[in-house]
């Protein structure tokens, strides 16, 4: 069960707070975040408003990268979730029809798994079993934050647990609340970026053939279409198609659907099978003009979106994480104030411009991929012969996509 928020309405602390830390949203991401705090000093809260099975509910499943393991397993959590998720040993990337298919496979790297997929629970649930036996965390769900009040040297947090209303102070809060983020938009944080033209939708099947530990990224003109592996023999689908198109397809029956889906998927597993309901959510890219300012540090989904292409959302949130965790926990133990916005400016600097890249990357893949204009057409498919005869090529656009590029953090190294 949460623990129970017990700090007084004011604090009469000499400290003058009575967290160090308050995390705002108790996903995938403010989990990781306090998880990775475990040993860092620092009390914090973590505050979440929605009931865990309101997100299981969804069925959302993920790529995780080789660099949010290796970040899973500096926090020591890693052995809790790998027997619960699905490992792939290769990556098929291909365009529409074209034969020239580039294969990512584990002598590239020379390790034993490219990645892996994990169902939301996978992660969430032993998330939540980890940081209730923090000591350092108070973890209240569902909680909700009214209002935040930023001073020279604190914050107050005005928080509704039932019926309750009481009022906490801290050095410093993470808003790790999702891409409408309540916390940045009381900030007056302003974001750039666009909605795509394209909506994706999200199923899972069972296929007839074994699906060998195999992912697939396939390129057609509507936009990408994912094939991830998962465990039991299942496929998770990430289908995205202009919204008329992707909304017809979802109103389709299911023997319709699978129809549609056969010829996109191909025959390479047989016929298919549908698990459970389908999904349609809108794309976008987002960026937020700053990740932090004085007491405050977004993180995930309150600082950035991209195109779901290539499975990158949540692993970058995952990097924003040890990235901060490593900041904070350092200004810590150097006695610096870890709300100051010289200490959270070395955050932004590290995260700001590596997530821009792959927000860019991402961007351009898709808008390269999903059209058929002749010239861009020619490019891209030059590309992946190129590609798949110029190995360093491959190998360095890999470890792009899994976070192999760019500042290693701490948590990754142990």
């Amino acid at each position: 069960m949460p623990q129970t928020l017990t700090p007084p309405q004011i604090s009469t602390d000499k400290r003058g707070y009575d967290y160090d830390l308050v995390i705002v949203g108790g996903g995938i991401i403010g989990l990781t975040l306090a998880s990775a705090l475990k040993d860092s000093g620092l009390s914090i809260l973590l505050v979440e408003a929605k009931v865990a099975s309101a997100a299981v509910a969804k069925g959302q499943a993920y790529a995780i990268h080789m660099l949010s393991a290796l970040i899973y397993q500096g926090i020591g959590i890693w052995d809790k979730i790998l027997p619960q998720i699905a490992k792939y040993q290769r990556v098929r990337l291909s365009d529409a029809d074209f034969p020239e298919v580039v294969e990512f496979e584990t002598a590239d790297l020379g390790k034993p798994e490219l990645g892996y997929v994990a169902e939301h629970q996978a992660l969430l649930y032993p998330l939540q079993e980890f940081v209730r036996d923090c000591a350092n965390v108070t973890y209240i769900c569902p909680a909700e934050v009214l209002r935040t009040e930023y001073q020279k040297d604190i914050v107050a947090i005005e928080i509704k647990v039932a019926e309750e209303i009481r009022t906490v102070r801290s050095k410093l809060v993470v808003a790790a609340d999702g891409s409408r983020s309540p916390i940045r938009q009381a900030a007056n944080i302003k974001t750039h970026g666009w909605k795509y033209w394209q909506s994706c939708i999200v199923a899972f099947v069972q296929p007839e053939k074994p699906h060998n530990n195999t992912a697939y990224e396939k390129f057609w003109t509507s936009g990408p279409f994912a094939i991830l592996p998962l465990p039991g023999n299942r496929c998770r689908i990430v289908w995205t198609a202009p919204h008329a198109e992707a909304k017809a397809l979802c109103e389709l029956d299911d023997e319709q659907f699978l129809a549609e889906l056969s010829r996109r998927f191909g025959n390479q597993m047989g016929k298919l099978k549908l698990l459970g309901d389908r999904f349609i959510f809108p794309v976008q890219l987002m960026q937020s003009d700053r990740y932090v300012l004085p007491r405050l540090a977004l993180v995930g989904d309150a600082a950035h979106n991209c195109h779901p292409v290539g499975g990158q959302g949540l692993n970058l949130g995952i990097r924003d994480v040890a990235a901060l965790a490593q900041v904070i926990q350092k200004a810590n133990a150097s006695g610096e104030d870890i709300g100051k916005i010289q200490v959270l400016k070395r955050y932004e600097r590290w995260r700001q411009r590596e997530n821009l890249t792959i927000l860019g990357f991402t961007d351009l893949l898709d808008r390269m991929f999903s059209n058929n204009f002749l010239p861009v057409l020619l490019v891209r498919r030059l590309g992946l012969w190129i590609m798949r005869r110029l190995p360093i090529l491959k190998i360095n656009v890999l470890k792009l996509m899994i976070g192999l590029k760019g500042r290693t953090p701490e948590l990754a190294k142990r």
